[in-house]
């Protein structure tokens, strides 16, 4: 509904009085916003995106991405170590002692395979680590990242060509452990590629007016809102220690979120991820998740944690204070970092910054330049108040 977009809910007040609001008028207000956060976007540095996203890894082979991170963190906080399970952790001290503990969790992984056997002919068999839907991987191209270095090669499904095949045949959806990648070498495979080695899709980041459309979206936003918001924050936010974790293994069950937890123990945890924007044709509205454009997700609850609802408030309110637009989330499935931060050791306070992501676990993830420069503004916020 139109009157509950934030900045309306902002012009509205608590006076239940002031109701006779003209559709003009908050179309004005929303249109104004929106200019706003537009111009935000303009100023993002998405080059940082468009490398992340093109940097190629998956759960248990971030080492790449993190190398990335590391290299441009250089100077930005007061202790930087790589964990045993290769979450990279990253420390900004406070000021003073018995400073709160903030903890933001930006995985740094992205769905992908493992290569599990190579057929004598050099073709190669895959397992997933992630999710996916075989219905998106028909004739794709993708990268076997290798010790000798990275091949370029197509993924099919086995079976017949539609020239030859069967209605029936045409009917089935195979498995995702059915498809297999040809590199196009035939037997010269055998000796590049090993058991292990793993393999991403091979899609170039792109900007579509004010979208951005790329693989691995999920979950390279988070590393770049927490690289972006330490840099915003320059001097500002000393009130509390905040570690920013770019953790490892996200996709395959919150791994390297629960390691790094039990290590920094927070007093406070940002889930920092996308989330669903079914806001496309063929979709129920009840089943959107997230409108694209609306601003970024305040996300209080999915199958892995139930956000805390003080916090959830707070950060509502400095939303509001701060004329930075913001929709409500729910998942019923599904779970992000900030559940490993709520679980951990004694426990913590959590909730999720999201961003709307339409076309989720595939090789055209799309968000809204204004929704990522909102998640943005919204730490930048939060993080000053200490």
């Amino acid at each position: 509904m139109w009157q509950d977009w934030p900045p309306v809910k902002q012009f509205l007040g608590d006076n239940p009085a002031v109701t006779n609001i003209s559709r003009s008028t908050i179309a004005k207000q929303r249109h104004t916003a929106q200019i706003a956060i537009i111009k935000g976007a303009c100023r993002m540095n998405l080059d940082l995106l468009k490398r992340l996203c093109e940097t190629p890894g998956v759960p248990g082979h971030e080492h790449r991405v993190r190398d990335l991170i590391t290299s441009e963190i250089k100077g930005m906080f007061d202790a930087v170590t790589t964990d045993p399970m290769g979450s990279l952790l990253c420390r900004r001290d406070a000021k003073k002692k018995d400073a709160p503990r903030i903890m933001l969790l930006c995985h740094m992984d992205e769905i992908g395979f493992l290569v599990s056997h190579i057929s004598k002919d050099g073709f190669l068999y895959l397992q997933p680590v992630g999710g996916f839907d075989p219905r998106n991987l028909f004739s794709r191209r993708v990268l076997v990242c290798t010790d000798q270095g990275d091949f370029k090669g197509v993924m099919n499904p086995g079976g017949k060509p539609i020239h030859i095949s069967s209605a029936e045949d045409r009917k089935k959806v195979p498995e995702v452990t059915e498809f297999f990648v040809d590199l196009g070498m035939g037997k010269a495979a055998c000796d590049k590629v090993k058991i292990g080695d793993f393999v991403v899709m091979d899609e170039p980041f792109i900007e579509m007016g004010n979208k951005v459309v790329s693989k691995a979206l999920d979950n390279r936003i988070a590393c770049w809102l927490g690289i972006e918001a330490i840099r915003a924050l320059a001097k500002k936010g000393r009130g509390a220690e905040i570690h920013v974790a770019f953790t490892c293994q996200e996709e395959v069950g919150l791994r390297g979120a629960r390691t790094a937890a039990y290590a920094i123990k927070p007093d406070i945890g940002l889930g920092i991820d996308v989330t669903l924007a079914c806001d496309t044709p063929g979709i129920p509205e009840k089943d959107a998740t997230t409108t694209q454009g609306a601003g970024f997700g305040l996300h209080v609850r999915d199958s892995s944690f139930i956000a805390d609802k003080a916090l959830v408030a707070q950060i509502e309110a400095l939303a509001i204070r701060k004329k930075i637009p913001y929709q409500r989330t729910m998942l019923a499935a599904g779970g992000q970092d900030g559940a490993a931060a709520q679980q951990a050791a004694a426990g913590a306070r959590a909730v999720g910054i999201v961003v709307g992501t339409r076309y989720i676990h595939t090789v055209t993830e799309m968000i809204d330049k204004g929704d990522l420069q909102a998640a943005l503004d919204i730490l930048v916020a939060y993080l000053s108040e200490f």
